[in-house]
């Protein structure tokens, strides 16, 4: 058997770094990775991701909230009893490795983008070649439903 997770999305907040104490203190970074749900289900899952060491500084470096990444991973639970006595269940994904899942051209581009969205309405006109609208993605037909397309 193996324990490992693949996911792909973007950092739902800006990692929160802690270091360990010691001789030879180790990066910590948690986030949060807002990852869509496919098919009929729709909405996303926010899975915890902790981070240690070089992959943790890394994280803490040039993961900020939005960017798109891939990250391997491995599961894992604990608990732990708090301050008021109460036992505290986690679960936690440990990031084996990350990569970023877009240039950092189309991150810049896409927060210019969401920023005008939530400033102004934007309209776009598709190719009249291809058929294609931004990005050359192709419109979907009309009378198409999208939740019968396999790749929704």
């Amino acid at each position: 058997m193996s324990n490992f997770c693949i996911f792909c999305g973007r950092a739902s907040a800006e990692p929160k770094v802690t270091y360990t104490q010691g001789d030879k203190p180790m990066c910590i970074a948690k986030f949060g990775l807002a990852v869509d749900r496919r098919g009929r289900e729709r909405g996303a899952d926010f899975p915890n991701m902790v981070a240690f060491g070089k992959i943790g500084e890394f994280c803490e470096k040039y993961v900020k909230k939005g960017t798109k990444v891939v990250i391997r991973s491995h599961y894992q639970s604990g608990n732990y009893t708090n301050r008021d006595g109460v036992k505290v269940y986690t679960h936690d994904f440990i990031v084996d490795d990350i990569e970023f899942a877009e240039s950092k051209a189309a991150a810049s581009q896409n927060t210019e983008q969401t920023t005008q969205q939530t400033s102004t309405q934007q309209t776009t006109q598709p190719n009249a070649q291809t058929g294609a609208g931004i990005d050359n993605y192709m419109n979907i037909p009309d009378g198409i439903d999208s939740d019968d397309m396999p790749f929704a």
